[in-house]
């Protein structure tokens, strides 16, 4: 095992120390779980800004809904007749 800073040991023994203070049958997600929560949460917010500002540059216009000629056929927006699907 590699040599161990004279820091890095103190704090190893008084992790252990409090390690063994902890009660065995409770489970806590600790330190680590809410660094790696706080994460994820900073990185959907960061994604869900970005999809924000993409969405707003999107520029679309829907042409209005024409229905059905009286001969069963369906203009498209260039004006020419379609056939009807059915």
């Amino acid at each position: 095992m590699p040599d161990m800073s004279a820091s890095a040991s103190l704090a190893m023994t008084h992790l252990a120390t409090l390690a063994q203070e902890v009660d065995e049958d409770k489970v806590t997600p600790g330190v680590l779980g809410f660094i790696v929560f706080a994460a994820m949460a900073l990185a959907v917010w960061a994604l869900m800004k970005s999809m924000s500002k993409h969405m707003g540059k999107v520029k679309f216009e829907e042409s209005p809904d024409e229905g059905p000629a009286e001969d069963g056929t369906t203009t498209g927006s260039s004006g020419k007749a379609s056939p009807a699907k059915g």
